[in-house]
């Protein structure tokens, strides 16, 4: 059985191909942006508002449908310099893929994520409402396909791609996660000191099932749950998705540190139990003490 740190070591892994991979990236996934969006310009059906819309949660499917192409094209620019610059294939940066890995990972955080909600429920009842109407069905619906195109992005780009090169290049897998960790809370840095904070637990505990498990199957099931849940289950007034017609709201201001601390404590004890579960190893190969 292959594990993760063998993923890494295929192709061309000099660092400097690595440099030169992600800033090709870059206009890569420009220009992948360019035929869906020269497509809807020619045939007149974007909305005047549409760069506005794009960053507006409460316009549902175009805000979602810009995520998913957003997100989609930087994976797909990213694989598209990897295979040209490192002769690395989709397939390497994946690893070791299985259904039961993704859905068990989306329906164990799916029960946390509620857990968590009940939790806050019972401390602010009166901080919750419902909001369902006739468009949020449709919404629901197309934000699933969106988020699961937008975390399984994510997950290439941040458990994939760069936690293989740290991994590559630090020898152990705690130092390459926290470094992957770091750069993808950074990159929530606009949403908040809470956000961020939470990102990068996130994403460290995130790099290191990715390590254990050898691939990114169950952190995307557990991403795509994560974002939806917030995006469309129950929708938080201090959250990146506020506004987003879900089905319920939330409006706690007084809970948020407190809601990162469950948060942070769930975390923890999902990423202990992957750890430590047998069954999730990807075989006796797997190195997790380089």
């Amino acid at each position: 059985m292959i594990d993760y740190l063998e993923f890494a070591r295929r192709g061309r892994i000099v660092w400097w191909r690595y440099l030169l991979t992600l800033v090709l990236a870059v206009p890569m996934a420009g220009l992948i942006l360019l035929v869906p969006l020269g497509t809807l310009m020619l045939l007149h059906v974007l909305p005047p508002d549409f760069a506005a819309a794009l960053q507006r949660p409460e316009r549902g499917a175009v805000f979602f449908s810009g995520v998913a192409v957003t997100f989609g094209a930087l994976a797909i620019g990213l694989a598209a310099a990897a295979y040209l610059i490192q002769g690395k294939r989709f397939s390497d940066i994946v690893g070791r893929w299985r259904w039961s890995f993704y859905f068990g990972g989306a329906a164990v955080w799916f029960a946390v994520q509620l857990f968590l909600a009940l939790i806050d429920v019972a401390i602010a009842p009166h901080g919750f409402s419902v909001k369902a109407d006739t468009a949020t069905i449709f919404v629901a619906f197309w934000a699933f396909i969106a988020l699961g195109i937008q975390t399984f992005s994510e997950e290439f780009i941040f458990r994939g791609y760069l936690t293989q090169a740290f991994l590559l290049a630090t020898g152990k897998p705690v130092p390459a996660a926290i470094a992957s960790g770091l750069l993808f809370g950074s990159m929530h840095l606009a949403n908040g000191t809470v956000q961020a904070i939470n990102a990068v637990v996130f994403g460290i505990v995130c790099s290191l099932i990715a390590i254990r498990t050898g691939g990114i199957a169950l952190t995307s099931g557990l991403h795509l749950v994560n974002n939806y849940f917030g995006a469309i289950i129950l929708v938080s007034a201090s959250d990146v998705f506020k506004g987003s017609p879900g089905f319920f709201t939330q409006d706690t201001p007084q809970l948020i540190w407190s809601d990162l601390a469950l948060a942070i404590a769930a975390l923890l004890v999902v990423g202990w139990l992957a750890l430590r579960t047998r069954i999730l190893s990807p075989g006796p190969e797997i190195t997790l003490r380089h």
